[in-house]
């Protein structure tokens, strides 16, 4: 799966478009019967709010962690059948969270 993202806020929106697509993506897969492959990103107006330099800089003097695992429940083959309850992330070990104030 590819996502391009036109208009791209660093600090705020990528990490929760990659997620938010990223679930979508297994959720078609999983109701299609099909494998996950590779989920691939691409930004066109990549920026980051001058509030944001600071809290940006803190993250990423950070050591990445390992990533979860996402379970799904069998649901059948609808879509729509998902329910929050579904989904278990599995091995998340977030940082502590950075305030970032959104820019308007």
């Amino acid at each position: 799966c590819q996502l391009y993202q036109r208009s791209c806020d660093v600090g705020l929106g990528i990490p929760f478009n990659i997620a938010s697509y990223s679930l979508l993506t297994m959720m078609v897969a999983h109701v299609c019967d099909l494998g996950l492959g590779d989920f691939v990103w691409t930004g066109g107006d990549v920026h980051v709010y001058l509030n944001h330099v600071d809290p940006r800089r803190e993250q990423l003097q950070r050591l990445p962690r390992s990533l979860p695992r996402m379970m799904i429940a069998d649901r059948g083959q609808d879509i729509f059948d998902f329910r929050f309850d579904d989904f278990t992330l599995v091995g998340y070990r977030p940082h502590p969270s950075i305030r970032m104030a959104i820019a308007v």
